[in-house]
């Protein structure tokens, strides 16, 4: 098994025998929210109250409390969910920014080269790219890569992506 897939199969196996802890624990790792070293999570050391972690994964305050101990407690868990960290997405307000929005979808998100190919062409039509982020193949239900790029697209991007080894769809 890959390296990564086992970190993740790990962090996932830990809760296995709690399906609604094990559903906030992927719910803190899809928004990289982390946990305090009080047992609170957090989103860049900014604390969430455990009623809206709660609602937003269908889960009672209680778990998510427990779900947070048992992290802290964890020697292995601990050290990676203290240094988690959320990034700014920009793709929702990139056409207020001026900015434009590529999303691709692949068929295989564990195969090498995808963000490498892309970059190539972006830069090949000199295009700045002003943020670029994957979801976690590993976490996510269907990864993708977003590219957002200043501008807007030159006519052949878009086909020159689609025609990329492991491109299923652009969106834009």
């Amino acid at each position: 098994m890959h390296e990564n897939a086992q970190m993740w199969s790990e962090i996932m196996q830990a809760f296995a025998d709690s399906p609604s802890q094990e559903r906030v624990v992927r719910f803190l790792l899809e928004n990289g929210l982390g946990v305090s070293a009080g047992g609170r999570v957090v989103c860049n050391r900014i604390a969430i109250p455990a009623t809206q972690v709660a609602a937003a994964v269908g889960v009672d305050r209680r778990v998510v409390d427990a779900t947070a101990k048992r992290i802290l407690d964890d020697d292995r868990l601990a050290p990676i969910f203290s240094r988690m960290r959320a990034t700014p997405d920009l793709s929702m307000v990139a056409e207020h920014l001026g900015l434009s929005v590529i999303t691709v979808m692949v068929d295989d998100a564990r195969a090498r080269g995808i963000v490498a190919s892309a970059v190539r062409v972006l830069d090949a039509h000199d295009l700045a790219i002003r943020q670029i982020f994957v979801t976690d193949p590993y976490l996510a239900e269907e990864p993708k890569l977003v590219v957002i790029v200043d501008g807007t697209l030159p006519p052949g991007v878009v086909d020159e992506l689609r025609s990329l080894p492991h491109v299923r769809r652009i969106i834009l």
